[in-house]
């Protein structure tokens, strides 16, 4: 069996799932509510405040399968509970974001402002200190979702070798490069 897959998904207190006909997963907690479709022949089973998944044999495709699903209700019980959050920060002289609701604005060197459109999911912040670069922060309850708009607002400007410039995770080490030497 997957080692991922045979591991019960532990419901904390304050969150509730439900598994029904057509085996869409659906996960309620304090922060909101999530679902998932499993695959047919993927079993899901609510027992003692877990959920337990197993599969009908060991064919590579619901090998695969298995622990797929597992992870992705794992990730559904703790972002219903606790949420998700990305820092992103950005490197540069002149560099600033600011947010508006759901748009993000940004100057991060080009000869526009990029304006970028946040799904109605995510919450944004923005925040910038005297002698800090400014920082962006996203949360939100769904994990693919704010790792892709993290991901894609990351490309934007993504941070360059030599000086670091570009945007950045907060915690993230960059792969620096040495630059021109003089020559002799």
């Amino acid at each position: 069996m997957s080692r991922i897959g045979k591991m019960p998904v532990s419901l904390p207190s304050g969150v509730t799932a439900t598994v029904d006909d057509a085996n869409v997963v659906t996960v309620r907690g304090p922060l909101g509510t999530l679902s998932q479709k499993i695959d047919g022949d993927i079993r899901v089973e609510i027992e003692n405040s877990e959920l337990v998944l197993s599969r009908p044999n060991d064919e590579k495709r619901l090998k695969s399968l298995h622990g797929l699903y597992r992870a992705l209700i794992a990730n559904m019980v703790v972002g219903v509970s606790k949420g998700y959050r990305k820092d992103l920060e950005l490197v540069g002289v002149g560099y600033r974001a600011e947010a508006n609701g759901q748009r993000l604005e940004m100057n991060l060197g080009y000869s526009h402002d990029i304006v970028f459109e946040l799904p109605q999911e995510i919450k944004v912040e923005t925040r910038t200190e005297k002698r800090s670069n400014p920082i962006i922060t996203l949360s939100s309850i769904d994990k693919q979702l704010i790792g892709h708009v993290a991901a894609k607002i990351r490309s934007l400007r993504p941070p360059e070798p030599y000086k670091g410039k570009g945007i950045k995770f907060v915690g993230e080490r960059l792969r620096r490069k040495a630059g021109k030497s003089a020559g002799v």
